[in-house]
């Protein structure tokens, strides 16, 4: 992974920034807040599922796939709630200077 890849990540946690302070209909990630906090934590399930089941069953191209659906509704799911990768990237280094 280079910084490009970290780049796009934090890249994509502005667009849903985006996304949810100028909501629009055609806006997968405004209807999917919109739905409400519990449907965004059922969707990181659903995928984080899918994502274990590619992993057993799946070839490469469906494991990516569905590592990026869980990715997307992961970050969606810190954004509503006031969560930034900052702070998960705080914690990862917490824990690694720690071991």
């Amino acid at each position: 992974m280079d910084s490009s890849d970290i780049d796009f990540i934090a890249k994509l946690e502005k667009v849903i920034d985006q996304r949810l302070a100028s909501p629009s209909e055609t806006s997968y990630t405004a209807r999917l807040v919109a739905s409400g906090d519990k449907r965004v934590a059922q969707k990181v399930g659903e995928e984080a599922v899918e994502m274990i089941l590619a992993a057993a069953l799946g070839d490469r191209e469906e494991q990516l796939e569905e590592a990026a659906d869980l990715v997307y509704h992961l970050l969606v799911l810190l954004r509503i709630r006031g969560i930034r990768l900052a702070d998960v990237s705080e914690v990862l280094r917490r824990r690694h200077a720690a071991a």
